[in-house]
C-alpha cells in the first residue's frame, strides 16, 4: 500500500481540500478525510477504504443509514471509525434539520415534513409519532407513540392519546415514515387514520393530518381529503 502521504500534494484530499475548495473532492475523497487512515491488511488506503465502502452501500445516502455492526463488516473499519461516519452524517441530519419548536404555528402539511423528513427519510423501521398543539395550533411538543418492525408499525389509540390528555393539546396530527421510501397510504394506515379521527371527535380533540413521510417526498391524508 502507497500511503497517501507519498502520494503527489494535488492527489491528495487534504492538500486538495486546501488548494481547491471542500467542492472539488470526489465523495471517496471527502469521506477518506473522515475515515483518515487505511486498512494495512488489505493494502488499502483511506481513499481505498472509502471507494470500498461506497461500493458496498451503493452511495452516501445508503451509508449514511448503516448500522454500527454493518459499516464495521468493511475491513479496516472497527468501532470507533464506524463511529466517527455516523457521527457525520448525524451532523449533516441536524444541520439540514427545519424542526417546529414549541410555541411556533404549525401552518401546513409541509411544515411536518420539513420537521421529520431528514431524521425518517432512511430509518429502516416504522416510527409514528404525534405532534401535539394547542387552541391556536402552535406546538406543545412531539410525541413518539411506537416503533414497528420494517413493513408495519403497531398503534394503540389509547397509546395515542395518552400524551395528548397529559398535555391538554387541543389539536393533534399524527406522522410515520414508509421505509420502503414510498409515502403512498396503505389500507392500514387509512383504517387508522379513521380509527383515530372518531377518538378525536369523541374526546374533542382537533385530528388535522397524517402524514406519511418518505425519501424525499410525503402524502398528507388532509390534503388529499381522506381525513
Amino acid at each position: 500500500m502507497r500511503s497517501i502521504k507519498n502520494w503527489p500534494a494535488d492527489e491528495r484530499p487534504r492538500e486538495k481540500l486546501l488548494a481547491s475548495g471542500a467542492e472539488k473532492l470526489t465523495d471517496a475523497e471527502l469521506l477518506a478525510l473522515i475515515i483518515r487512515t487505511g486498512d494495512s491488511a488489505s493494502q488499502q488506503s483511506a481513499v481505498d477504504l472509502a471507494r470500498s465502502l461506497l461500493s458496498r452501500f451503493g452511495s452516501l445516502r445508503q451509508l449514511s443509514a448503516a448500522s454500527i455492526s454493518e459499516l464495521c463488516q468493511q475491513s479496516g473499519i472497527g468501532p470507533a471509525k464506524a463511529a466517527e461516519i455516523q457521527a457525520l452524517f448525524q451532523i449533516a441530519r441536524r444541520f439540514s434539520d427545519t424542526r417546529l419548536q414549541p410555541g411556533q404555528v404549525y401552518r401546513s402539511s409541509q411544515d411536518a415534513f420539513q420537521h421529520f423528513h431528514e431524521r425518517l427519510c432512511d430509518y429502516r423501521k416504522e416510527l409514528f409519532f404525534a405532534l401535539l398543539l394547542d387552541t391556536k395550533n402552535r406546538l406543545i411538543r412531539e410525541v413518539q407513540i411506537s416503533e414497528g418492525s420494517l413493513s408495519a408499525s403497531i398503534v394503540h389509540p389509547r397509546e395515542v392519546f395518552a400524551p395528548v390528555l397529559r398535555e391538554s393539546a387541543a389539536a393533534v396530527l399524527f406522522v410515520h415514515n414508509h421505509p420502503s421510501g414510498d409515502p403512498s397510504p396503505s389500507r392500514e394506515d387509512i383504517e387508522i387514520t379513521s380509527r383515530l379521527k372518531q377518538i378525536g371527535d369523541l374526546m374533542g380533540v382537533r385530528v388535522l393530518d397524517h402524514i406519511i413521510v418518505g425519501n424525499g417526498d410525503y402524502v398528507s391524508l388532509a390534503d388529499r381529503g381522506m381525513l
